[in-house]
């Protein structure tokens, strides 16, 4: 049997896990022993075996793994965990497998570093000021010509935190402090760059590309619409795929997402790309992952289109041509449960369930703590849907939320 080499189980993991036991594969995942402890009893039972590293020392992380998978035969090395992708090409590097670029793996995770490459290859992205302290960054700002809105953000996070529009200077302050307030990635504990991206603000519409590399050929599997709030902080609410869009946009999309991609090393994996799509027909790139979509995108796509994106994954890393030949077409949805703010959890109410509802999930219990709203981690539940296409899948999402309420004690 084949091994696999699971760079932490996080992240869309579940969906690689299966994707493993279905091409008969073994997975076995790298850790932190402690962080193992604290996996679902669903999440262990999928996994085959595990090896236990610290990650807080990426170049002894390295050195432990690459010793590991030459002693038990590991075949190849998926990278899972947004912040460890970087870990998993230098990996597959050292081994002489399938993988991407190492020298520019680190751009697809930290965005100073992918702002550069931007530069250098050409890709059409938002205009980049970098700042390591508030006074230099006010300095830049004022130099710059960059009008508000900006756009703050740190160089290393995800999920939307420390992610802020900031429409004056006197809103700039506190959300250049909100952008560097996480000096360590959790939960693993490395230390995170600092380094605070200001950036124009982009208008137009958001989607994101979902692609395949293998052998350094990049295809683009489905565009996805985004959907999130307005205001200061900008946390995603729902995805739809595929997006309702001509077949002119779909491949401008397409063609921006494509050289973002090859400009950040991605030859073998898989990609997610997030983008505007602006008037008059272009686009511009806002940032790339070298992961599966969260947000159960992948569930999405695999209702939408039958394409399994973490089985191409593993296929890919293994040197096999991956499966990408759609067998449906159709339209999903989801949209995200998100409480007015932090407090108590109690139900949630006004939920419409129709026929195109296929699951709905709840994850607090009465009485837990939540956060707000601001940032990905404050939802509390979601509505996925599916139907014929994407125009009726979207108005059954917005009939069934339409009057939801998240109740608070």
């Amino acid at each position: 049997m084949r091994k696999v080499l699971l760079i932490e189980a996080m992240g869309s993991a579940e969906d690689l896990l299966d994707a493993g036991r279905e091409l008969g594969v073994e997975v076995v995942v790298a850790t932190h022993r402690e962080i193992y402890e604290s996996y679902s009893p669903a999440l262990k039972q999928k996994i085959a075996a595990t090896v236990f590293t610290d990650f807080s020392d990426q170049d002894g992380a390295l050195k432990d793994l690459a010793a590991y998978a030459r002693a038990e035969g590991i075949d190849a090395v998926v990278g899972c965990w947004e912040f460890l992708t970087p870990l998993a090409a230098r990996l597959s590097a050292e081994l002489g497998l399938p993988g991407n670029d190492p020298e520019r793996a680190a751009g697809c995770r930290n965005k100073r570093v992918m702002a550069g490459l931007f530069e250098e290859h050409g890709v059409p992205a938002p205009r980049t000021l970098l700042a390591a302290d508030l006074e230099s960054a006010i300095s830049a700002l004022a130099a710059s010509g960059l009008e508000y809105p900006v756009v703050v953000k740190p160089a290393e996070q995800a999920g939307s935190w420390g992610v802020s529009v900031v429409d004056g200077p006197d809103e700039f302050p506190a959300a250049f402090a909100g952008a560097q307030g996480w000096p360590f990635e959790s939960p693993h504990g490395f230390p995170l760059d600092t380094t605070v991206l200001i950036q124009e603000y982009v208008g137009g519409v958001e989607y994101s590309v979902e692609s395949v590399a293998y052998q350094g050929r990049v295809i683009p599997l489905t565009v996805v619409q985004k959907f999130t709030t307005d205001g200061v902080f900008r946390a995603e609410t729902g995805q739809t795929v595929p997006a309702a869009l001509s077949d002119e946009d779909t491949r401008t999309l397409y063609d921006t997402t494509i050289a973002a991609v090859r400009a950040l090393g991605i030859t073998d994996g898989v990609a997610h790309t997030e983008l505007k799509l602006l008037p008059g027909g272009h686009a511009k790139i806002i940032e790339v992952g070298a992961r599966l979509p969260g947000d159960r995108v992948p569930e999405l796509i695999r209702l939408a289109s039958g394409v399994n994106e973490a089985r191409a994954f593993i296929q890919v890393a293994l040197g096999i041509t991956p499966e990408l030949t759609p067998t449906k077409d159709e339209a999903a949805a989801i949209r995200f449960f998100v409480p007015p703010r932090a407090g108590r959890f109690k139900s949630i109410d006004g939920l419409v369930r129709s026929p195109q509802v296929h699951r709905i999930a709840v994850y607090p219990n009465p009485h837990d703590e939540v956060r707000g709203p601001g940032d990905n981690d404050g939802r509390v539940g979601y509505v996925m849907l599916r139907a014929r296409t994407p125009e009726k899948v979207n108005k059954a999402a917005d009939a069934a939320v339409a009057n939801l309420t998240v109740e608070l004690e």
